[in-house]
Formats: C-alpha cells, sequence, structure tokens
C-alpha cells in the first residue's frame, strides 16, 4: 500500500520541531478528538508527515517527520497529573491510542498559513478549511509536495511589491546668490601713546654741578 501523507499540529511552546530534533522519536500523546485519533489508526509506518506549529504567531509548517510506530497507547489518560486524563478510559480496553513518529527535518523558514492560503494547488486542503481544527488531517500527494518544496526552496508565492513612493517635488526655488563672505573687521586702530611732554632740560651749570 502507498504511503499515506498527514499533518499534525503541535503547539511550539509544548513540543515543537526542535524538540522532535532533541529527542529523535515521540509518541503523539494528547489527542482527545475522536476524529484525529481514528486518522491515527489509519496510518502505517513510513507515513510522511508535515509538523504543523499551532497556536503561534504565525503559525504554520515547521518541518517534516514520520512515522514509526502504530497503535500505541497513550499513557497520559490514565495519568491523573496529566491534563490530558481521561477517568472513563478502562485500562483493560484504552480508549485512546496513538502513533509516534520520528524527526525528519526542519525547514530553514517557517511555511507560515498566509503563505498555504495563496500556493496554487492548495485551496482544497483540510487544513485551509474554515472550522477545520483537527490536530491530525490527511493531506494528498500533490499538498505535501507543494508545501515541502515551499520549505525546503523558498518556493513561494511572491508577495505584491509596493509602488515605491515618488520623493516629493521640491519646489524650484530661485538660485540664491551666493553670499558674500562678511569682511574681515579691521582691527581697531591702536592709537600711538602720548608721548609726554620731554622734561625740560636744567640748564647746564646745575647738571655740571651734580656730577661735582
Amino acid at each position: 500500500m502507498a504511503p499515506r501523507h498527514w499533518l499534525m499540529k503541535s503547539e511550539p511552546d509544548t513540543f515543537g520541531i526542535d524538540d522532535l530534533a532533541r529527542v529523535k522519536v515521540e509518541p503523539w500523546t494528547g489527542v482527545r478528538n475522536y476524529q484525529a485519533r481514528n486518522f491515527m489508526r489509519e496510518m502505517q509506518v513510513g507515513d510522511p508527515v508535515l509538523f504543523h506549529h499551532s497556536n503561534a504567531t504565525p503559525p504554520g509548517v515547521a518541518g517534516l517527520a514520520t512515522v514509526v510506530k502504530t497503535g500505541v497507547v497513550d499513557a497520559t489518560q490514565f495519568d491523573r497529573k496529566s491534563p490530558y486524563h481521561d477517568p472513563a478510559s478502562d485500562p483493560a480496553a484504552p480508549r485512546w491510542d496513538c502513533v509516534e513518529v520520528a524527526f525528519g527535518e526542519k525547514f530553514p523558514a517557517l511555511v507560515s498559513l498566509d503563505e498555504l492560503r495563496a500556493a496554487d494547488g492548495l485551496a482544497d486542503m483540510i487544513l485551509l478549511r474554515k472550522g477545520m481544527r483537527l490536530s491530525v488531517q490527511p493531506v494528498t500527494p500533490d499538498e505535501y509536495a507543494i508545501i515541502v518544496a515551499m520549505g525546503r526552496d523558498g518556493a513561494r508565492p511572491a508577495p505584491a511589491k509596493a509602488s515605491p513612493a515618488k520623493p516629493a517635488a521640491r519646489a524650484a526655488a530661485k538660485p540664491t546668490a551666493a553670499k558674500k563672505p562678511a569682511a574681515a573687521k579691521k582691527p581697531a586702530a591702536t592709537r600711538p601713546a602720548a608721548k609726554k611732554p620731554a622734561a625740560a632740560k636744567k640748564p647746564a651749570a646745575r647738571a655740571t654741578a651734580r656730577r661735582a
């Protein structure tokens, strides 16, 4: 039987693609929707998975995983401390089972939900239908291939380019005459110090007397 293709959602704050890369293999526990559980019961070992980050900003496909084990009992249904505890589930006939997935690869950049909506060939994808919030859902081989190409190669629809804003027209201004450099102020004329009137020469006779 040819492998089927799947998309599985997880909140990155709880368990994201980096966590799967770290632990390598993880049971997909915590699913409490019957339709999502039934989809996991249809899975086969080797089925490829799109790993989707939900409740994120932005949400989108972060990488790839592979189903490596099926029919795994979800232990969280019996854990009283788990938010996924189901007191009505009988250990003799567990209500919830799951699969184990192995890390495949992380995309260089998240393929956002908006990019998926804008891509050709994905209009009928379950993920993009209104009201479809399943954490586990099938995808077609073509949908899978398109998303893998977007994630690996950046083959994404180019965003519409905004027209470059035209520079504001400048008012034609008359050329302003270059201002002449202000003439350097001449230093204030320094008046020569007024000469003291020459002392009147003393009569020669007195001068001679001083040297006697």
